[in-house]
């Protein structure tokens, strides 16, 4: 018997009809074939998913346990995707809520090179949370986002990132607006002494992500940002295998628009080798509770066979008034994200405002 997935599912069913619904799915997640087509012996005992168990969670909806065998994710990302939630997806009625993975998959992807601690180190950053920000709205022209950047960074940020709707637009080229960006940043950190690090959004095919990766190294870029729902989950683990220097945050588009449990998302991107995750805080934007943040939390930090931590990153809607309430919540080992609310600021007072936030955030009082 080859070693198995731990795969959990909600499905909409009557009792009477869970059954063979959670057959049906173990079927559809392994073979896509009939049982009676399946003719080879090894194939019955070693790849066909089995049912291992099935709750009543009330209200129509149950709870059921799918073993899957390892063997069949071949160390891939999107394999790993596709066996989790492929054709199963298709069905309006089952949510892919967790899965818990075998030792010895866990090791073959790795999981983040740098981690949290990593992104502590690179910003010599000690006993608090980290800060950042977002170059917004796309439509702005290289030369603003680069003003936008050197305030930011004269305001004492840690990171300075990329909206995820930068991209290679015409009117803010990747290659102009990188070299822009971080020259900007290097700027105010001659300026301010501190340790700053501008994170461009990573868009397109593995090709042309590559070519990016060449540009933000020359200058001196060594954190990025991908969104791996749009590039490609296999595309995020590419990148941590060819580029062990550079650290990845991984943004969370598309990760609401399928039936996924989005504290799962969270621990497959770490998997993956994200070594930072961002995800929308409560009472921001977006709907996520304070209970699934939590669950967030834990998948991104808590104990994973040995693998290192990614930090978390909640984000959202959030405002300078709200950093006490995040901090004591998520503690030091965070990165605080507040995008549009420092950019309201008028132009003249971005670099105050900018520099409260990194004010508050130092001079918490963490629990």
């Amino acid at each position: 018997m080859t070693e198995r997935l731990q795969v959990y599912y909600k499905i909409r069913s009557d009792a009477s009809s869970i059954e063979e619904r959670a057959r049906g799915i173990a079927i559809e997640q392994s073979i896509e074939a009939p049982l009676a087509a399946i003719r080879d012996p090894r194939v019955l005992s070693d790849i066909v998913g089995e049912v291992a168990a099935i709750e009543d969670q009330g209200g129509g909806w149950f709870g059921v346990r799918i073993d899957l065998a390892s063997a069949t994710v071949g160390e891939d990302a999107g394999q790993l995707l596709n066996m989790l939630f492929g054709n199963s997806s298709l069905y309006d009625d089952v949510v892919l809520d967790d899965a818990v993975l075998p030792a010895a998959l866990l090791r073959a992807f790795g999981g983040p090179r740098h981690g949290a601690e990593g992104l502590f180190a690179r910003a010599q950053a000690e006993g608090r949370a980290l800060t950042c920000s977002a170059l917004k709205p796309q439509g702005l022209p290289v030369e603003q986002l680069a003003d936008l950047a050197f305030k930011l960074a004269l305001g004492g940020l840690d990171y300075i990132k990329d909206d995820h709707g930068l991209a290679n637009q015409s009117f803010s080229p990747f290659e102009d607006r990188v070299r822009a960006c971080a020259a900007a940043v290097r700027k105010a950190a001659a300026l301010t002494g501190r340790r700053i690090r501008y994170v461009p959004n990573l868009c397109g095919d593995l090709g042309q992500i590559e070519r990016q990766i060449g540009v933000a190294r020359s200058e001196g870029v060594d954190t990025a940002m991908i969104a791996p729902m749009i590039a490609g989950v296999s595309t995020l683990q590419a990148l941590r295998q060819a580029h062990p220097e550079f650290a990845f945050i991984a943004h969370p588009a598309m990760t609401g628009a399928a039936r996924v449990s989005p504290y799962l998302f969270a621990r497959l991107y770490r998997l993956f080798g994200a070594d930072a995750s961002i995800f929308p805080n409560p009472g921001g934007r977006f709907g996520f509770s304070q209970a699934c943040c939590g669950r967030i939390v834990e998948a991104l930090c808590g104990p994973l066979d040995g693998l290192r931590a990614s930090l978390p990153v909640p984000a959202g809607g959030m405002t300078l008034q709200r950093v006490p309430e995040l901090l004591d919540y998520y503690g030091r080992r965070a990165m605080l994200l507040i995008g549009g609310a420092l950019l309201s600021a008028p132009p003249e007072t971005l670099v105050k405002e900018t520099a409260a936030f990194v004010r508050a955030v130092s001079e918490h009082s963490y629990k």
